[in-house]
C-alpha cells in the first residue's frame, strides 16, 4: 500500500525545484497530483513534469495560476475540484524573493514578496478548507524557511513573509483541528535549487555552509521526504507544528 493511494494533492509552483520534487514523490506514492507554475517560460517544464507523474499510472494536471491573485487561486481550486473531485493535500510552496538591503528596498519590492509568500497562502487555504471541511479531513502544508525563524540581512521581506506563514500555519490548526483538517509548516534551509543558484560557486556557498552543522545544502527530496511524513498517516497526530529541514541552522 503506497503513503499516498488516491489522495488528491495540490501542489503550487511545482515546475522546479521543491515543488517539483515533492509532485514526483507524491505522485510515486499514489497520489493524484494538480500542480501549478506561474510564467509562460515554465510551460514546456511543466507539461514535462505532467508526464512524468502520469508515468507512475496516476492522473496529473498542470495548471498555470499565480498564487498571489485571489481570483486565479479561485479559480483554480474550481478546476482541480471539477477534475479531480475533490482535495485532500494542498502544498502552498509557491515563493518568490526580493532581496535588498531595507534602506534600498522599494514598497514594490516589499509587496511583491508579501503578495505570493504569506498572502497566496492565505488564498490558498481559503479555497481548500471548503472541500476539506465537508469531507472533514484534509492536510495542508504552507512552506515557511529557516529565514522566517532567524531572520538574515537583506531579506527582510522574505524572513517577514515567511515568520508570517508561521503564524498563520498555527492559527489555522486551530481553527480546523476539530474538523480533523491539518496545517504545518516546513521551514527549509538553503536548499539547491534555482533560487539559491546564485551562491553555488564561490565564497558565497562555502559562507552560509559554514553555519550548517551538517556542512551542506539540501537536496529537494529531503524537503518532500518531509512533506511526505506530514501529509501521510506517519504524521496524522502531528498539526501546528514547524518542522525545520535545516541541517542544524535552526538549534
Amino acid at each position: 500500500m503506497k503513503l499516498l493511494e488516491n489522495k488528491v494533492a495540490i501542489v503550487t509552483g511545482a515546475a522546479r525545484g521543491i515543488g517539483e520534487a515533492i509532485a514526483l514523490l507524491f505522485a510515486e506514492q499514489g497520489a493524484h497530483v494538480a500542480f501549478t507554475y506561474v510564467s509562460d517560460s515554465s510551460a514546456e517544464k511543466a507539461a514535462a513534469l505532467e508526464t512524468k507523474l502520469q508515468a507512475f499510472g496516476v492522473k496529473a494536471k498542470a495548471y498555470q495560476s499565480n498564487a498571489g491573485d485571489f481570483a486565479q487561486c479561485e479559480s483554480f481550486v474550481a478546476d482541480v475540484l471539477k477534475e479531480f473531485g475533490t482535495v485532500d493535500i494542498c502544498i502552498n510552496n509557491a515563493g518568490i524573493s526580493k532581496d535588498n538591503l531595507l534602506l534600498r528596498m522599494t514598497p514594490e519590492q516589499w509587496n511583491d514578496v508579501i503578495q505570493v509568500n504569506l498572502n497566496g497562502a492565505f488564498y490558498m487555504t481559503k479555497q481548500v478548507i471548503k472541500p476539506m471541511m465537508k469531507a472533514k479531513s484534509g492536510v495542508i502544508i504552507n512552506m515557511s524557511s529557516v529565514i522566517g525563524e532567524l531572520g538574515n540581512a537583506g531579506q527582510s521581506s522574505y524572513a517577514a513573509s515567511k515568520a508570517g506563514v508561521i503564524g498563520f500555519t498555527k492559527s489555522v490548526a486551530r481553527e480546523l483541528g476539530s474538523r480533523n483538517i491539518r496545517c504545518n509548516a516546513i521551514a527549509p534551509g538553503f536548499v539547491e535549487t534555482d533560487m539559491t543558484s546564485y551562491l553555488k560557486d564561490g565564497e558565497g556557498a562555502e559562507k552560509y555552509k559554514a553555519d550548517i552543522p551538517l556542512g551542506r545544502f539540501a537536496e529537494p527530496i529531503e524537503i518532500a521526504n518531509a512533506a511526505l511524513y506530514l501529509c501521510s498517516d506517519m504524521g496524522r497526530y502531528v498539526t501546528g507544528q514547524v518542522l525545520s529541514v535545516c541541517g542544524g541552522m535552526n538549534m
